[in-house]
Order: structure tokens, then sequence, then C-alpha cells
């Protein structure tokens, strides 16, 4: 496999110093997510970039009662970029605050514009050895979002001991968003939808990236279940000893499912039950889920024949390109009919072989791009087997 094309950056030591690493290395990659954010609300919603960050003020606290650490190494991207702490906060919370403008939009609020509030895209799975042919675990996903941030995704490497060093691919800007880490634990994310109560919760980029901080399962699943969110996102938690558990969590209740013959698929709408605050008058955010979780499984069910790991992995990248109901497929393309800033893709798919440690990305769609290795492994250095 060719070395991955998307920017890696690895940082190590405290959080502020972490921080700084990180901002001076992806300065320009940061300052291009800024401004795409800021056309993206003034397109959406006619807010300023500077009404954005005011509205990021809503999760310092909250944030820093969580996390402190997080926020202070977002201090130091801020430093590290040239930027404030509101602007990298807003960057974290984005979908915290889409949720938040939609709602108001809907309830006549001045100012608030006409974006769909649609929860990030995504298609995640997990395979388990009898599953998988070649007797591995794996997880991925192809991640679905806003095409116009493409050139903002990167690979980020989190070395910081005593905790699991972490594998992940984000925004620039981002502290947490999917990914890996040392002690063998993966997290795969999709946005859910559905409105809540008013009350402020924390970030799911603060939530993902201390579910992938934790050293072992059991901290895993503590920091998604004794969290409240502010908005709802679904968790699917794979672990290299051959355990997944699909976790749909939201401001209120919690639900979970687990895999079926070594294989579990999740998508944007709610699969393991349906929260009472929304049961009444419940509708999938993302009409599209509800084929690309089945066409996701047939393509993946074929896995469990491979003859080996080169198979299986063209297997789940064969899978994961499935175009049935193409642009708004399991590989998403942007729609040339809607407006340049509200235009979705498959940013990348990821596949972690969380047997060997081999973290694999497409740069792009899976049908338009090969898997390649990240030039770390997972159980290299501080935290590794």
């Amino acid at each position: 496999m060719s070395p991955n094309p998307l920017p890696l950056v690895e940082i190590s030591g405290a959080p502020r110093d972490r921080g700084r690493q990180y901002g001076e290395q992806a300065r320009e990659p940061i300052h291009r997510a800024l401004a795409y954010y800021t056309e993206a609300f003034g397109h959406s919603s006619g807010l300023t970039w500077g009404q954005v960050t005011d509205r990021a003020t809503r999760w310092v606290e909250v944030s820093r009662g969580f996390a402190p650490d997080l926020v202070e190494e977002m201090e130091g991207i801020a430093e590290g970029a040239g930027l404030g702490l509101l602007d990298i906060l807003a960057l974290n919370a984005r979908g915290e605050i889409i949720y938040d403008d939609t709602f108001a939009r809907m309830n006549g609020a001045a100012g608030a514009g006409g974006d769909d509030g649609a929860p990030d895209g995504c298609t995640s799975f997990a395979l388990l050895p009898e599953a998988s042919g070649d007797g591995h675990v794996y997880a991925g996903q192809n991640w679905d979002w806003r095409s116009g941030v493409a050139d903002t995704v990167m690979v980020l490497r989190i070395v910081q001991p005593p905790r699991p060093t972490v594998i992940m691919h984000v925004e620039a800007g981002q502290i947490g968003r999917q990914g890996a880490n040392s002690a063998g634990i993966a997290l795969n994310a999709n946005g859910l939808g559905g409105r809540f109560d008013d009350a402020v919760g924390i970030p799911q980029t603060v939530i993902r990236r201390r579910v992938l901080d934790s050293p072992d399962l059991n901290a895993a699943l503590e920091a998604l279940t004794g969290s409240r969110a502010h908005i709802a996102s679904n968790a699917l938690v794979t672990h290299r000893e051959g355990f997944a558990i699909d976790l749909e969590t939201t401001p209120g209740p919690v639900g979970w499912m687990y895999p079926t013959d070594g294989l579990l698929v999740h998508g944007n709408h709610y699969q393991a039950f349906v929260p009472p605050q929304l049961a009444a008058s419940y509708r999938p955010a993302a009409a599209d889920s509800l084929f690309r979780v089945p066409r996701a499984e047939l393509g993946l069910r074929r896995c469990r024949d491979a003859s080996g790991s080169d198979e299986a992995r063209k297997l789940i990248r064969t899978a994961m390109s499935d175009h049935l109901g193409f642009p708004e497929s399991l590989c998403t393309h942007p729609d040339e009919n809607r407006p340049a800033v509200r235009r979705w893709a498959t940013l990348l798919s990821s596949c972690v072989d969380l047997t060997t440690g081999d973290y694999l990305i497409t740069a792009g769609t899976p049908c338009d791009h090969e898997y390649d290795r990240v030039p770390w492994n997972l159980y290299d250095g501080p935290g590794g087997e």
C-alpha cells in the first residue's frame, strides 16, 4: 500500500504543549476550516463568525468541568494557530451550534436561517473474528459530512502517557472524532438527530476524545454512559479481544445493541430504541440511512468467506463503495443540485485492524481510492503491546 496522502500530525507532551504543536503544524488547514464554517454559517443562518463564537461560550465551562485537560489542549491549539480559544471551541462544537441554531429557526428566532440541521452522516461497522474471514477484528466507517471541509481532513497521532496513544482522523482543529488507541479500543460515531431539552451538554468531540483516551473497555463505556451530551450521537465501540457494542447516546436515555453473528452496522437512525422524548413523532433525520445500513451488512457478510487479510480488506472496501441511491448512497458523492456549501460526500473510509494495529483510510470516497496504511501502528510506542 502507498503512503497515505492526508496530512499527518503527531503531538506529545502535556496538554497545552500538545495543543501548541497541533496548532503550529496544522495552522493552514485550521484556518481553512474556519473560513469554510464562516461561509457555511453565513449561508445557512446569516450568522457572522463573531456570532458563532459568541454561541460557543456556552460550552467553555461544561467542557472544562468534564475534561479540563482537553480545554487546555484547545487553548494550546489556539495559541499555535494564532486564533482564540472560542474559534477552536466553535470548530469542536460546530454540530452543537448547528443543532441549537436549527431549533431557533424552527421557533422563529430572529437571524435564524435555513440550514436543514441534518446530523453528520456516516455508516459504521464492526467485524469480529467469526465474521471477518481472517480471524481479525475490524472497525471502521464511511465518514460523510460537508464536502467543503475535505481539504481540512487530517490524521492525528497523540502520544500522551500514561494514557494510551491515540490515532484519529479529524477536521483540523478538532480534538476528537473517530479513531482507535493503543489499548485496542476503536470508536466510530454517527449523528442521530432529534430534539431534546435546552440544557447545555458536553460537545461530542470532547466525549469522543475521552473515549479514545480510555485505557480499558469499562472506562470507554463510562465516558459515554456517564456523560450528558448536548446532542444525540451513536457510538460503536470495538475491542481487539473480539467484542463490540453500539450505544445510541442522547441527552436523556441511552440504548444499546450487540453484533449478530459477529457483524454490527449502524447508520444515522435509531436502531436499538426510539427515545421516549421522540417516540410520538420520530422520523429519521437522514432517510438514506434506512438503506445504507442493510447494504453495508450485505456487503460485509461476504467477508466471512475471505481467504486471508488481503481479500477481507478488499471486500470491506467493496462493501463500503456501494452506490444504491446515488449520490446519497453508502458511498456518498456531492449532489450538484445543492449549493456548494451544503454538498455532502464521504470524506474518507476507515478500516482499522485491531488485531494487527494497521490503521487504513481512503483519502476520499472508497470507490475512487484504495485503503492506505498510515505510517504509525496502533501498538507502537507508549501504551502499546
